[in-house]
């Protein structure tokens, strides 16, 4: 397996028998909210819906407010908790929450207002089948919504796309890490196949939640508070002034080109003999994987390209695989939307 340095995912030690590693047996939702805890979340907003339903559900079995502080609300619906999202993320605290397709469609809105505002979030879209409500069963037909902007204006969002539970773990503090360091939003796309899916995982080891005097000193963008040292902040996307945002608009692009520059991810397997490729990710490339396997048993050289980051997209590594092969398969489980 070759993996660009920029993507390896090393296991953490979660405090087991004699300091090794623990792995422990659950589903990626679960995952979900354990890393959460665990990696210094203050805050989660949410609302339950299929097939994502069990990452508050865990959340409220753990009570992490009673044991790290961190905040859980069961929200009146998604609008409510994406906006709670922003307020928490515009204090600088780390917020976040979780959905399904029709739930992550309701907070386009705020989504779009927390990239305009340059306001650091992060959420988890566990996918089902569409357009509409659609069905439960699972689904990559996001794709579109997650990559190209589902809400109003020239923005992005920092996508990832893990295909194990174990990378649901991982992927929070990464989508945290990513969020802070560009003041982006980050979402972490899965499905209802990874959601739901029992693996074993490593769990992250607990981090300690920041404390104010640190969230203002890391954060000075952040809306905290008007002492007599420090300038007013205010936390804003909207610029009556044409001029003004045209300025905003010309360094959200710039940044955008930082995160293009800086933040690909990608995994490569058995692509340096291969006549084919297979380009997939998520659970999708799960399958690949072992279409892979199945057909270098039959003497066919396939390898599998995964994009982990979908934005931003490994658009100059595909191009390169592409030098020299004879034909290139892109699997997904919705109408073709990356091919």
């Amino acid at each position: 397996m070759e993996t660009n340095s920029k993507s390896n995912q090393t296991p953490f030690p979660s405090g087991g028998d004699g300091g090794r590693p623990e792995a422990i047996l659950m589903k990626g939702n679960e995952a979900i909210a354990h890393a959460a805890i665990r990696c210094g979340c203050d805050g989660y907003f949410g609302y339950p819906i299929t097939p994502q339903s069990e990452v508050i559900e865990t959340l409220a079995e753990l009570k992490p407010w009673e044991t790290t502080g961190m905040q859980v609300v069961q929200a009146e619906s998604e609008l409510a908790s994406i906006y709670m999202v922003y307020g928490a993320a515009g204090a600088g605290k780390r917020a976040m929450t979780s959905s399904s397709s029709p739930g992550i469609a309701l907070m386009q809105e705020g989504i779009t207002y927390m990239a305009g505002a340059e306001v650091p979030g992060v959420f988890v879209n566990v996918q089902r089948g569409g357009p509409g409500l659609g069905t439960i069963q699972p689904s990559q037909g996001d794709y579109f919504q997650a990559t190209r902007g589902g809400g109003n204006g020239d923005y992005k969002v920092i996508v990832l796309a893990p295909n194990s539970v174990q990378e649901m773990a991982d992927f929070v503090d990464l989508a945290f890490e990513l969020a802070f360091k560009y003041r982006n939003p980050a979402m972490i796309l899965s499905d209802g196949v990874i959601g739901q899916m029992m693996e074993k995982v490593v769990l992250p080891p607990q981090k300690p939640r920041r404390t104010d005097e640190e969230v203002i000193r890391e954060c000075p963008w952040a809306s905290t508070g008007k002492p007599k040292n420090r300038e007013r902040v205010v936390i804003t996307s909207l610029e009556l002034k044409p001029e003004e945002m045209e300025k905003r608009n010309i360094a959200l692009q710039e940044k955008y080109r930082k995160i293009q520059e800086n933040e690909v991810r990608y995994e490569m397997q058995q692509c340096d003999d291969a006549d084919y490729a297979i380009v997939a990710f998520g659970s999708a490339a799960r399958i690949a994987e072992k279409s892979v396997e199945l057909a270098r048993a039959e003497g066919i050289k396939v390898g599998l390209f995964r994009p982990i980051t979908l934005w931003p997209f490994p658009t100059k590594e595909i191009a390169a695989l592409a030098q020299g092969k004879k034909g290139i398969l892109v699997a997904e489980i919705n109408a073709g939307q990356m091919v």
